[in-house]
């Protein structure tokens, strides 16, 4: 056995205290440099159990060193002998060190013991049955410094033999001993297969143990990264394919998550089926604790990475199927919600401009998500009322084809009034007029528009809205995130000149200067779509230049066609306006984002403007006022 498992073990164990008052006498001795036994005369035992003992002197003796020890209780005498296992102290100015012992032959202390306890008054028993029962590891700084100096001791031994051969699996052994269990598994993540395969396991043959990550029990655990410890009866929704597979019976699992030295999640530490009991307890679930973090530090070097994986932290953004490209402040958020909300079951609502990349989010969310095994659909809401009617409420209901997946209805206030009612409907009886089955799906929704502002005007459900909006993530239009083009234009090259099989291509300085002073009014997908051309133009060029975003016959960019900056405010750039108007006209733009921000209350929203609720409904009425004599002279003309 590892001496780091040996501490661990005489750790865990529950031991009696031992008192003055009591009359157990006490001898121990220990081999001097002479090879001669001597006594210790100040060795105080401080508690025992049938696995070891704990003993106190001023004397200092190492770690591994052979003690023998004499007990006596009345009538009753014993001799043991024992290795030491841990030393601490309980302050650093303590001269009395503590030392553990674990016994060589454990069940020649039971019958003595026996007799000890038998001896304490009902108040004591009382006292020792809470204790063992209820006691709670870690929480005094004594017992902070003795977990400090375990983990000590199983770094120690993870540096000294972590890369031998077996090392793991004797690991795991011990793991199944000190838990009580029958089987138990570590399971790292392959990269290139997306699969969780057993390196190490006790049961079953670890070749045979390997599936997609997102399957089971381990798979949640490894894409959430919690941890889960539960007991499993006939009726339990959690179905164990390898139990017909091998003929196992699952009763219980306690499983957590490994991590590598970045804090990725790389894979699992699963522990099956207590002795003896229906599930694992509180008390394992602290030692499950305990011991990821040894795993966790054998394979804390293990970085996969693959071209191939679906997983974001082990593949490089350029080569992933679906990925948010850029660093920017805000989308490193947006990468953190994904994590917050792939595994939930309530809606989501995706907001942003045109082009900002809503439905590519929720792809993310689907495939990462523990759904992403299951169909994914996408609902195009501009489609003529028959159709969709057809599409989601017929015979062949694409509700009913997306079960255990997830759907997204793109530009869902594209919805006809009878729509949103008949889908709210359904979405809330989860059923499809008379069906007798329940529809399980994500649902999550797309929009360009304020929903808030469509409902108020009458144009959105009321009860629609509320729905979908239990969650919601807002995508920043790219002209916030400018410093992400740089990215952004890297991949899409890549991907481009990939497709065409050219050689990749680049763009100058002037030509990137450029890009970083438009506004793109149509986001990612404009700035897509000029890199298409920029190689499509230039098949035999390696440089994309400047002269080739705005000018000549055939334009990357069509600047003078579009719209700028501000919204869909088509009147914040014409130069034939006064200014005082176009400054109103963009301020509107600015206060409606800012209400947005803000769910809807414009008292927040002028606060966080340091402006006045007063002085936010005027300009609000101003700019409106102004937009309404434009409309009437264009109408007019």
């Amino acid at each position: 056995m590892l001496a780091s498992f040996s501490e661990f073990k005489f750790y865990q164990s529950f031991r009696i205290p031992v008192e003055k008052a009591d009359g157990l006498r006490f001898l121990l001795e220990i081999e001097d440099e002479n090879g001669k036994m001597r006594y210790i005369d100040d060795a105080v035992l401080l508690d025992i159990s049938v696995s070891g003992f704990g003993v106190s002197t001023v004397e200092k003796i190492k770690v591994n060193e052979i003690m023998s020890a004499s007990l006596q209780f009345k009538k009753m005498h014993i001799d043991l002998t024992g290795k030491i296992v841990r030393s601490f102290s309980n302050t650093l100015d303590d001269d009395r060190m503590i030392y553990g012992v674990e016994l060589e032959e454990e069940k020649k202390l039971n019958r003595f013991l026996e007799t000890y306890i038998k001896s304490f008054s009902a108040d004591r028993l009382k006292e020792c049955l809470v204790n063992s029962a209820l006691t709670e590891r870690y929480t005094d700084s004594s017992e902070g410094f003795e977990v400090f100096s375990l983990l000590l001791s199983l770094f120690k031994d993870i540096t000294q033999y972590g890369d031998n051969e077996g090392f793991v699996e004797n690991m795991l052994e011990e793991v199944v001993r000190i838990l009580n269990a029958n089987r138990a598994s570590v399971f790292l993540i392959n990269p290139e297969s997306n699969d969780l395969e057993a390196i190490a396991s006790l049961g079953v043959e670890k070749e045979l143990l390997k599936f997609d990550y997102r399957k089971g029990i381990a798979g949640s655990v490894f894409t959430t990264g919690r941890a889960i410890n539960i007991d499993i009866t006939e009726d339990s929704i959690f179905n164990n394919e390898f139990d017909d597979k091998f003929g196992f019976k699952t009763t219980s699992i306690i499983c957590y998550p490994i991590y590598n030295r970045e804090d990725k999640i790389i894979g699992v530490l699963e522990v099956l089926n207590k002795r003896n009991q229906d599930r694992f307890t509180v008390e394992d679930e602290k030692t499950m604790r305990v011991l990821s973090l040894v795993f966790s530090s054998v394979f804390h070097q293990f970085a996969p990475v693959s071209d191939k994986s679906k997983i974001r932290s082990f593949s490089t953004p350029f080569d992933r199927e679906y990925a948010l490209i850029g660093q920017n402040s805000q989308i490193t958020k947006l990468r953190g919600s994904i994590l917050q909300t792939k595994d939930l079951d309530y809606p989501l609502l995706i907001e942003g401009e045109f082009g900002v990349g809503k439905t590519l989010f929720a792809k993310i969310i689907h495939y990462e998500s523990k759904r992403g095994l299951a169909p994914f659909d996408i609902i195009d809401c501009s489609l003529p009322e028959e159709q969709l009617d057809e599409m989601l409420f017929g015979d062949e209901s694409k509700l009913v084809a997306v079960h255990d997946g997830s759907i997204v209805f793109r530009q869902i206030e594209k919805l006809s009034s009878k729509l949103q009612i008949k889908l709210y409907n359904t979405l809330i009886h989860r059923r499809i007029g008379n069906c007798v089955y329940s529809l399980d799906f994500r649902f999550m929704a797309t929009t360009s528009k304020d929903l808030m502002v469509e409902m108020k005007e009458g144009n959105f459900s009321r009860d629609l809205f509320d729905f979908i909006n239990k969650t919601y993530i807002i995508i920043p239009p790219l002209r916030d995130r400018l410093d992400d083009i740089d990215c952004l234009v890297d991949f899409f090259l890549k991907v481009e000149c990939k497709k065409h099989g050219l050689l990749l291509k680049q763009i100058n300085s002037k030509a990137m200067k450029k890009l970083k002073n438009y506004d793109w009014p149509e986001n990612i997908k404009e700035l897509q779509t000029c890199i298409e051309r920029g190689v499509l133009y230039n098949p035999r060029s390696h440089i994309i230049s400047a002269i080739d975003l705005t000018d000549g016959i055939l334009p990357l960019v069509n600047i003078n066609s579009k719209k700028k900056a501000f919204g869909s405010n088509s009147y914040a750039i014409d130069n034939s306006l006064p200014l005082k108007y176009r400054v109103l006209l963009v301020e509107k733009e600015m206060i409606l984002s800012e209400i947005r921000r803000h769910g809807g209350n414009k008292s927040k929203a002028a606060i966080a403007m340091n402006i006045s609720r007063e002085a936010l409904r005027k300009k609000l009425l101003q700019a409106d006022e102004i937009e309404e004599q434009l409309n009437t002279k264009k109408i007019a003309a």
